[in-house]
């Protein structure tokens, strides 16, 4: 088993802290993994294998309609020793009324426990009153570069030509692991999207049609990196002669996004220091979802290089934000507590323009600064701004 250690050392710091820890993310981006590493990880330390009580609600060994009191029946009928017990949930959202069970087991019991999920409903706007302010949201992405690194550790291939592989194949571990060419790749993607797509938004919302929901998501693919409004899509559906909503279509966004297909990136207004509400950007979960629909185009990796770098971020823990400063516009602007940089992301540095590093410069604090590139000949520091080639950025340290 490839171990993902800052996930590891994320759940460490959290064992036994009276919260439950709730892993949630795209399907297929680790979490089921990441709760074995964590039994291996407890048993490591002592923990008599008999106080690890391990569910995993998609198996057939659970009934469809099992109820949050057969739950609580099941795992309390097994807690049969006066011990600790560590309970790790995998996929609760199949469990109707999951968290009044869990939330009676951290009552009830002398527990330390860790559920994962796929969809909205371990998203915290809808997670009842049961357990506010009892659970801890910890966000699993697909891999990064260093885990992706990790992964191909056997491989004969040097970091650069592993990052190129990386950006075109994407960060899910089930297509990092196999040596697969780039159409099989897709395909192992493409039927994960599709059980995102029929089992966390169209059967769960009653979408009846298809075509108009699917096009919204490739409206939203083919601007990853873009301001957009949902107006804006309405609009664009009009003039290919299809009719929907501005409040369907707002709807069909918020679906992607609570299912962790899309993640929305807000604009941030550097001088007036405030978050803005209007002309948001959005995310994929991984560049690979947008191959697996849409095709793969060697030109579309300049756009794909902010879904990377806004993805490492999240994963360092910063809030992340459009930055924008008068009229110039910075692509990423991160907070995490006290701290925060500004980063500028393109594929080549432009000989005939320094438009990356002016939008920088014009940010007159004294926080870090970055043009995370892709061109290998940049590098240095132009007035306090750091040119990084995308690998580097990807591998700190």
């Amino acid at each position: 088993m490839i171990r993902r250690p800052y996930y590891m050392d994320v759940l460490k710091t959290y064992r036994d802290v009276p919260l439950v820890k709730i892993l949630a993310g795209v399907r297929r981006c680790g979490k089921s993994t990441i709760l074995a590493m964590l039994r291996e990880d407890l048993t490591e330390s002592g923990i008599a294998p008999e106080c690890i009580i391990t569910r995993c609600y998609t198996s057939e060994e659970f009934s469809d309609c099992q109820t949050d009191k057969d739950m609580y029946q099941d795992i309390k009928g097994s807690m049969t020793k006066n011990s600790r017990y560590y309970l790790l949930l995998d996929e609760v959202q199949e469990v109707a009324g999951w968290e009044k069970a869990v939330n009676s087991l951290l009552e009830n019991g002398n527990t330390d426990i860790y559920v994962t999920g796929s969809n909205s409903k371990l998203m915290s706007s809808e997670i009842s009153t049961y357990l506010t302010g009892r659970y801890l949201s910890i966000p699993i992405y697909t891999l990064s570069f260093a885990e992706y690194l990790e992964f191909k550790k056997t491989s004969f291939l040097g970091t650069k030509e592993l990052l190129n592989e990386y950006l075109r194949m994407g960060g899910f571990p089930i297509v990092a692991l196999g040596n697969f060419d780039w159409h099989s790749a897709y395909q192992i993607v493409e039927g994960i999207y599709t059980s995102v797509v029929t089992n966390d938004i169209v059967r769960r919302h009653n979408i009846t049609s298809y075509d108009l929901f699917n096009r919204v998501v490739k409206y939203v693919i083919e601007n990853v990196g873009k301001t957009f409004s949902a107006n804006a899509i309405a609009k664009f559906l009009k003039s290919q002669g299809r009719s929907l909503s501005v409040e369907a279509v707002y709807n069909y966004l918020e679906w992607l996004e609570k299912a962790f297909v899309i993640y929305r990136c807000q604009r941030y207004d550097i001088q007036g220091k405030s978050v803005l509400k209007t002309q948001e950007k959005f995310y994929l979960a991984d560049a690979s979802l947008k191959y697996c629909i849409m095709g793969f185009n060697p030109k579309s990796i300049a756009a794909m290089l902010e879904n990377v770098v806004y993805f490492e971020l999240r994963r360092r823990g910063y809030e992340v934000y459009i930055g924008k400063n008068g009229t110039r516009e910075i692509d990423f602007v991160a907070v995490r507590q006290d701290e925060r940089i500004y980063v500028q992301v393109c594929r080549n540095l432009p000989e005939e323009s320094d438009r990356e590093v002016a939008n920088l410069l014009e940010v007159r604090d004294h926080y870090p600064k970055y043009v995370v590139t892709l061109d290998e000949l940049a590098a240095g520091n132009i007035d306090g701004v750091r040119i990084v080639h995308l690998a580097d950025f990807l591998l700190p340290g």
